[in-house]
């Protein structure tokens, strides 16, 4: 399946050019959509208090489809999705090179959830809304501790509601097109745990939204859902065989808008 993430007339598969008023439009952008923020949170809150997940799950998927509506009509920037994001209990499992590509991944999975930072779930209105979409709490400080505690948890949430897509980025933060880091062995702790399925994400975000979010190309960026890790890769072949496809097909994607490897040092990404 090949969609895009937001409707209009079709945008170049390559970054379009910094001009100065693309940088303009960048200010422009970041304004209005923490207007917007603001505005929909607050507007939601009865959505949020009333309906607990289903709730607040629809006020962030309104949310989401407006910034990314909102990027088309500031910075002439849309996302194709490929393949089929899942809507069933699973591990997504993706390349992360920007904001753009938690945006996309979270529009198109139903019943998004991440693994967040305890102290997140206290910021108003965004923290609030994170917690009751099912995002799952860590306790950094505990390191092994804290991996047991979400295996638990999200055993816990299939067992009752269901859990619905987790969102995780095995590198662990953002990384330039072009950069790889080691894929940590969450993922892996968290697939033994539970028996989730898990789903590779490869993108090519990061050569129109740059890592820090300012500098906004436009054009067409690529979020691509590839099939499902089968169950019957072993764990010590699985953390390999993940960063193989994301890797590789990120690269792919990089590679049809126009980047190589050459490219990654030289400012031209």
């Amino acid at each position: 399946m090949s969609q895009p993430a937001e409707g209009g007339r079709a945008q170049s598969p390559v970054p379009g050019p910094l001009t100065p008023w693309q940088y303009v439009q960048n200010a422009l952008y970041y304004l209005h959509v923490a207007l917007a923020t603001v505005v929909i949170g607050l507007l939601g809150l009865p959505a949020l208090l009333r309906d607990g997940r289903a709730g607040a799950n629809r006020v962030a998927t309104r949310w989401i489809g407006y910034m990314l509506w909102a990027a088309r009509l500031h910075l002439g920037l849309t996302c194709e999705i490929r393949g089929t994001p899942p809507v069933d209990d699973c591990i997504i499992a993706a390349k992360h090179q920007c904001f753009l590509d938690i945006l996309v991944i979270a529009h198109a999975a139903p019943r998004r959830a991440f693994i967040m930072k305890r102290e997140v779930k206290h910021v108003p209105i965004m923290g609030w809304y994170a917690w009751k979409v099912g995002c799952i709490p860590i306790d950094r400080a505990r390191g092994r501790d804290a991996m047991r505690a979400i295996s638990a948890e999200i055993n816990r949430r299939i067992a009752g509601e269901g859990l619905g897509q987790l969102i995780i980025y095995p590198e662990g933060t953002r990384t330039r097109p072009g950069e790889r880091r080691p894929y940590k062995h969450g993922v892996s702790t968290i697939r033994a745990g539970t028996g989730l399925p898990v789903v590779p994400v490869a993108v090519n975000t990061g050569l129109f939204w740059p890592r820090k979010g300012w500098g906004i190309r436009p054009g067409r960026a690529v979020v691509e859902f590839l099939p499902v890790i089968p169950a019957e890769v072993p764990a010590e072949g699985f953390i390999p065989r993940l960063e193989a496809e994301v890797e590789t097909h990120s690269d792919r994607l990089m590679a049809e808008a126009g980047f190589t490897h050459e490219l990654a040092g030289t400012g031209r990404s």
